[in-house]
């Protein structure tokens, strides 16, 4: 079920090769062909740059340090040595968190620290709001250019650290591409799933993790049939992670992943490859991506998207 693309220039062609000359109509639908063309090419060059953007903002996925996992009780938290969780950046105690067995979790800010919280300067006790929970509470330092913040993943807590000066974000050498090929983006079929129903997704930590799978997408290539599963982080959007004939060659080993639009009334929606993207795991070892499920490792050379990261320069 590729997103067809009138062929008018090849019949354009043909005819004149016979000697006649071709009809108005077929001048007109090789005009909107490459007009189409064209208009997918903006569109993806345009979400290329704020892809990139995107990564590049100070507290992007290029901005990560740290990743502390967190034991129920109490720990200092700052760059001093004798801190028990220690960063790597900071004041040498930013305070003693406490936390809850419920997953509760209070933060002592220490005596002349000077952290903001969500933007605004504190002292005392704050509440942080881990990312399980909504938006999380974000505990900024070295002037704003460092922080954390409280993630839970399966259960278990950890402080994600970012730094804006980071060598990964500073000197990150851009990303590198497939050409834009027209041919990997289909008109795909969405088949739903009973409401309510979940996958079971495994991070690259070995945890498990139950997501929503509202349905399946299923697309032509070739004359083969193929299928991935969505997954729905909450936005409505379908979500994909997966793997294909590419990854571990041209693209990244783990995974690569796309979103696509809901289905409309007519069961269909538009899955574009030339979309697909490298998770964070990619780029840093302080994230928690998700990994291909079985049903979505593609017996399928895809050739569009992100290729493999670019190494840094010396």
């Amino acid at each position: 079920m590729r997103a067809p693309l009138i062929p008018g220039l090849a019949l354009a062609m043909m005819i004149s090769a016979c000697g006649g000359e071709p009809p108005a109509d077929a001048g007109d639908a090789a005009r909107a062909e490459r007009e189409a063309r064209q208009a997918h090419e903006r569109e993806i060059r345009d979400w290329r740059a704020a892809r990139q953007e995107r990564l590049l903002r100070p507290d992007g996925w290029l901005s990560l340090v740290g990743l502390h996992w967190i034991n129920p009780g109490t720990t200092f938290i700052g760059s001093a040595r004798e801190n028990g969780t220690r960063l790597s950046l900071g004041p040498d105690q930013v305070g003693m968190l406490t936390l809850g067995k419920d997953g509760s979790a209070r933060l002592r800010i220490a005596e002349g620290a000077e952290v903001l919280v969500d933007g605004e300067p504190a002292e005392g006790e704050v509440v942080l709001v881990p990312d399980s929970q909504g938006k999380p509470t974000v505990v900024a330092f070295n002037r704003g250019d460092a922080s954390f913040i409280l993630i839970e993943r399966s259960g278990r807590h950890a402080l994600r650290v970012r730094n804006a000066m980071a060598r990964t974000r500073t000197s990150f050498p851009g990303i590198d591409y497939f050409e834009i090929n027209p041919d990997f983006r289909f008109q795909a079929r969405f088949e739903p799933h009973p409401p309510g129903k979940t996958m079971e997704i495994v991070n690259m930590l070995g945890m498990i993790e139950p997501m929503p799978n509202p349905g399946r997408v299923l697309f032509d290539k070739d004359g083969v049939t193929y299928s991935l599963e969505a997954l729905d982080e909450g936005d409505g959007q379908l979500f994909f992670v997966f793997a294909d004939r590419t990854s571990g060659h041209e693209t990244y080993a783990a995974s690569r992943m796309l979103y696509a639009a809901p289905a409309g009334p007519d069961g269909l929606t538009v899955l574009d490859f030339n979309r697909a993207y490298n998770p964070p795991c990619a780029f840093t070892p302080y994230s928690t991506c998700p990994m291909p499920p079985p049903e979505n490792r593609l017996d399928l050379r895809v050739e569009a998207g992100e290729k493999k990261p670019l190494p840094f320069p010396e």
